[in-house]
């Protein structure tokens, strides 16, 4: 029998707030164990938590870009479990009226070579709710630690529907919640400091039933590529256990990368083994529509639509939008770069996703090449280059003015190479660098014409297949007048004194 598989995702998203959910302490990553909690995080007698009202605000404003219902009336409920990572014995959550319903997130398969764009559509949203994280466990060989400074952190759960059929297209809903996620600066989704993470929920049902087969669902899997192998690995384990008539049984299971399997950890719970109920200490919360036209007012545009605006206003390729329109702060040096000078759009932005990217990404590796890499390359990049480019002494400015200079034909594109390399390390602009350096093109043509007449003499044979009709054959001519002009000669003089005098 063909299966087919069905895939359903809990996201889970670290807010990027001053304060924790329902207390004032800050939350930092890597500060030394247990220093950020109070009473309100320990939960002893008497403590009553204050809502972070960022967070709610943040939670809505994705909830509108991914086009959720926002109800007028939200509450808070406790759920109920005892485990070491929380010292109430409940975690702060969102049962039956959560902050955001419906809903869908815009994703794109690869394309067929991976440099086209591939197939879009929308994977369905249940719900996107708010509540507090949990505690970190260390485990060691005969004993566990814990660490409460992440207790208590905002923490939004983006629930999918049942809505995805392979590994794939898992991937690229991730990569789209993290890319809009982070272009809204709600979050920096850095999977390697635990501020995105995920449960996936695998199912296999035969091929063309509406019926859903037994759910299993694995535990905070920690970057994108384990998700996408722990997924593969699944559908195998659950089609051989159905092939061979072993029953599925509803769990929590554990993927050991190391191993490249999945383990099992305990049954899975359903809702009401958590005892849900209304939290007493918090009030339900009335969001007011001006509360919605204020967050509707001050929503970035989503990174699909600015794409595509950029393809059909700039006349970009896929291939420079895939990159830019996915990073909020390369996007906004773009913009600042095209407002001064805006005659060449594609220009600019090659240099950017190529040149800036280039040096940018060098810096980075240089600075990590001591560090053990555990997580994928392009998660620690895209969160980290952004400092970088915040520091950059290379201005949006300052590249401007370098891709205008070439488009004056002042430099050549290879020169350009070289100048932009040393505004990068210095911040100087490209005139300064190409006055101190004596770089500008010769486009005096007596002194071009001198040049051209002696490459003509020593290469009569170039010559000979030019007037026969290859037209490649001028190739041949132009190394040695550049040599000879010590690469100053201007390409677009320098042809046509070539020709004139062949001719």
């Amino acid at each position: 029998m063909e299966y087919e598989a069905v895939i359903g995702l809990e996201t889970h998203v670290q807010i990027k707030t001053r304060s924790k959910m329902f207390t004032s302490v800050a939350y930092k990553f890597a500060e030394a164990p247990n220093t950020l909690t109070d009473p309100v995080v320990w939960a002893l007698p008497g403590v009553l938590p204050v809502l972070n009202f960022e967070a709610i605000r943040k939670t809505i404003e994705l909830g509108l870009m991914f086009g959720c219902t926002i109800p007028e009336i939200t509450k808070w409920d406790r759920k109920n479990y005892f485990y070491p990572d929380s010292p109430k014995n409940y975690q702060l959550s969102q049962y039956d009226q959560p902050l955001c319903l419906g809903g869908g997130v815009e994703i794109e398969m690869e394309g067929a070579n991976g440099s086209e764009m591939g197939a879009h559509r929308v994977v369905k949203l249940t719900r996107i709710h708010l509540e507090e994280d949990v505690g970190k466990l260390t485990h060691f060989a005969h004993d566990s630690l814990v660490d409460y400074n992440r207790a208590g952190t905002p923490l939004m759960e983006i629930v999918s529907e049942p809505d995805m059929h392979s590994a794939d297209e898992v991937f690229a809903y991730l990569n789209a919640i993290r890319n809009t996620v982070s272009f809204a600066g709600i979050s920096d989704c850095d999977m390697e400091k635990g501020q995105m993470r995920c449960d996936v929920n695998v199912s296999l049902r035969p091929k063309g039933s509406d019926k859903l087969g037994v759910k299993v669902e694995m535990k905070n899997i920690n970057s994108t590529s384990n998700v996408r192998n722990c997924i593969n690995y699944e559908i195998r384990r659950q089609r051989e256990c159905l092939e061979s008539g072993v029953p599925i049984v509803q769990e929590t299971r554990r993927w050991d990368a190391a191993l490249g399997i999945t383990q099992s950890m305990r049954n899975k719970e359903d809702a009401h083994d958590y005892r849900y109920f209304p939290d007493p200490d918090l009030l339900p919360v009335k969001i007011t529509p001006e509360l919605l036209d204020s967050i509707r007012a001050d929503l970035v545009e989503m990174p699909f639509d600015r794409q595509r605006r950029y393809m059909s206003d700039f006349g970009l390729p896929y291939s420079l939008t895939s990159v830019l329109c996915h990073d909020r702060e390369l996007c906004n040096y773009y913009e600042a770069s095209l407002k001064a000078y805006p005659k060449n759009p594609k220009a600019t932005a090659n240099m950017i996703v190529n040149d800036l990217q280039r040096e940018l990404y060098a810096k980075l590796q240089q600075q990590s090449s001591q560090e053990e890499d555990v997580f994928e390359e392009t998660e620690r990049k895209s969160v980290e280059h952004s400092k970088h480019l915040e520091e950059c002494l290379l201005t949006p400015e300052k590249l401007a003015g370098l891709v205008e200079i070439i488009d004056a034909a002042v430099i050549s594109k290879q020169m350009a190479k070289e100048v932009f390399v040393e505004m990068f390390a210095t911040g100087k602009t490209a005139a300064e660098i190409v006055k101190q350096r004596n770089l500008a093109q010769n486009s005096d043509t007596s002194e071009l014409e001198e040049f051209c007449r002696k490459a003509i003499e020593a290469n009569p044979k170039a010559v000979a297949e030019f007037k026969a009709g290859n037209e490649k054959a001028i190739n041949a001519l132009i190394g040695p007048v550049m040599k000879a002009s010590k690469g100053k000669a201007n390409p677009a003089v320098l042809l046509p004194i070539l020709k004139g005098l062949i001719k």
